[in-house]
C-alpha cells in the first residue's frame, strides 16, 4: 500500500490510500504495543494500562516516528521500541489530562476515562507507568541491530524535553491554570493560547517524527526540514480539534460537552471559527512545502498534512 506514495498518483488517490495505510500501520503497531505490553502482576495495572493504551487511538504519534525513519532512509522496523514508547507517553497524558484535578472528563473516544474506570489512585499510577516504561522502551531500541547507541541517546533527550516541564508539561501546567482565565488582553490571551498549543500538542508530535528521523541517522538539514514540518502540523492539528469543539460530531468525537461551554481558550474562542478554518489550511500549505526537498518521499508526509485539517475526529 505504500508504494502507491511513490508514483504520480491524483491527490484524491493518495488521500484515500493513507487512509488504509493509516489503518495498516496501526494494526501493526498495535501488534507491537500488545507484545510489549502484556498483562503480568499485580493485574490491576497492567489492566488499565492496556485499557487506555487500546482505548481506539489513531496512533499518530508511533506513526510519525515510522514515517520518520522512512523518509531518512531508515526501516520501521528498527525504530519499532521508540514508536510504541512515543504512544505510552501520548497515553499517559491523555489519563492524566482526564483526571479530576484537570480536565475532569467522563469519557474519551467514546469509553469511560480510566479514572472512571478503575477509580483515581489506579489512574494516576496507570500514567506514571506508562511514562516510565517508556523510556525504558526508548532505551531498548540500543538492542536493534544498525540503530547507532549515541544516536538512541540524542532520541532519549529530545523526548525528555519536549515532554518535561519545557514541552508537554509546561503545556498541562499552563492550559490548567490559565486557559479558563478571561482576564488580560485579547493578545496576552492569544500568547498564553499558543504557548498552551506549541508545548502541550506540537512538542509529542515533534518528539515522536524527529525521533524515527534521529534513529535513522537523518541530516541536520533533514531534522531542521522535519522539525519545521512537524511544527506546522502540530499546530493545525490543535486549530482543527478546536473547530471539531464546536462543529464535530460529538459521536464521533467520543466526548461529552466542549471546550467552549466550559470557557477554555480555543483558536475559535478568540480568532472565529472561519478564521481558525483558514488557519489550520495556511498552516498546512507551509508544512507541504517544507518537506519539498524529499522529492517523492514526501508524499506520505504530505497527505497526513492534508488529513489533519480533513479529519472528522
Amino acid at each position: 500500500m505504500g508504494t502507491s506514495y511513490s508514483n504520480s498518483s491524483p491527490e484524491l488517490s493518495r488521500r484515500i490510500n493513507l487512509k488504509k495505510y493509516l489503518q495498516q500501520k496501526a494494526l501493526t503497531i498495535n501488534a507491537e504495543l500488545n507484545k510489549y505490553l502484556k498483562e503480568q502482576y499485580p493485574p490491576l495495572m497492567y489492566q488499565a494500562m492496556r485499557y487506555s493504551i487500546f482505548a481506539g487511538g489513531k496512533r499518530l504519534r508511533p506513526f510519525l516516528v515510522l514515517e520518520g525513519a522512512r523518509i531518512c532512509g531508515g526501516a520501521e522496523k528498527k525504530v519499532m521500541p521508540t514508536a510504541c514508547a512515543l504512544e505510552y507517553i501520548h497515553t499517559y497524558s491523555l489519563i492524566h489530562d482526564d483526571l479530576p484535578a484537570m480536565d475532569n472528563d467522563d469519557y474519551r473516544r467514546g469509553m469511560l476515562t480510566s479514572h472512571k474506570k478503575f477509580g483515581e489512585d489506579v489512574a494516576i499510577l496507570a500514567g506514571d507507568a506508562l511514562l516510565t516504561e517508556a523510556f525504558g522502551l526508548l532505551a531498548a531500541n540500543t538492542a536493534v541491530k544498525g540503530v547507532a547507541k549515541e544516536n538512541v541517546l540524542k532520541v532519549i533527550t529530545l523526548v525528555s524535553a519536549l515532554s518535561g516541564v519545557q514541552g508537554m508539561i509546561g503545556g498541562q501546567l499552563v492550559d490548567t491554570h490559565q486557559s479558563t482565565d478571561t482576564k488580560g488582553t485579547v493578545e496576552a490571551k492569544k500568547q498564553v493560547l499558543l504557548y498552551i498549543h506549541d508545548h502541550k500538542t506540537v512538542a509529542l508530535i515533534k518528539a515522536s517524527l524527529l525521533s524515527g528521523a534521529i534513529l535513522a541517522g537523518a541530516s541536520a538539514r533533514q531534522l531542521k526540514v522535519l522539525s519545521r514540518y512537524a511544527e506546522k502540523i502540530g499546530l493545525a492539528f490543535q486549530i482543527m480539534d478546536d473547530v471539531l469543539d464546536v462543529i464535530g460530531d460529538k459521536k464521533k468525537l467520543g466526548k461529552k460537552g466542549s471546550d467552549l461551554q466550559n470557557k477554555k481558550l480555543t483558536y475559535v474562542s478568540l480568532y472565529g471559527l472561519e478564521w481558525s478554518q483558514k488557519e489550520a489550511a495556511r498552516l498546512v500549505l507551509e508544512a507541504k512545502k517544507a518537506i519539498s526537498v524529499f522529492g517523492r518521499k514526501k508524499y506520505v508526509l504530505e497527505a497526513l498534512a492534508d488529513y489533519i485539517v480533513e479529519r472528522e475526529y
